[in-house]
């Protein structure tokens, strides 16, 4: 069976940084795409980050480009997602998800979720 186990998330201040973690079992990393995505409340998730190890190619959305930063470890098939400078605004469950096909930050790409992580900035 597929897992994405992340971890990683708790209470910052505004401005700090945490980094959140994504082991992956079932799959590997070479074969996937994975992504980071969130979901504060009363609002829809969104796609925050991934990282394509078929490609090279990492995408990051508008809000977290310049304070976040994801890279993998194929040895550990773990993904990582590091964030800096951060606000209020990126309080939000996060969660790690798997594609193989479509754009690799869009919802409907995604063929495996992991359970998420609750990110919480105080202001």
């Amino acid at each position: 069976d597929v897992q994405l186990q992340a971890s990683g998330g708790g209470l910052v201040q505004a401005g700090g940084s945490l980094r959140l973690s994504c082991a992956a079992s079932g799959l590997s990393l070479r074969d996937y795409a994975i992504g980071w995505f969130r979901q504060a409340p009363g609002k829809e998730r969104e796609g925050v980050s991934s990282i394509d190890n078929r490609d090279g190619k990492t995408l990051y959305a508008d809000s977290v480009k310049g304070r976040f930063t994801i890279s993998s470890d194929n040895a550990k098939n773990t993904v990582f997602l590091q964030m800096s400078s951060l606000t209020f605004g990126d309080t939000a469950v996060y969660y790690c998800a798997a594609s193989r096909f479509g754009h690799p930050l869009s919802l409907a790409s995604v063929a495996h979720w992991g359970q998420g992580t609750l990110v919480t900035v105080s202001s």
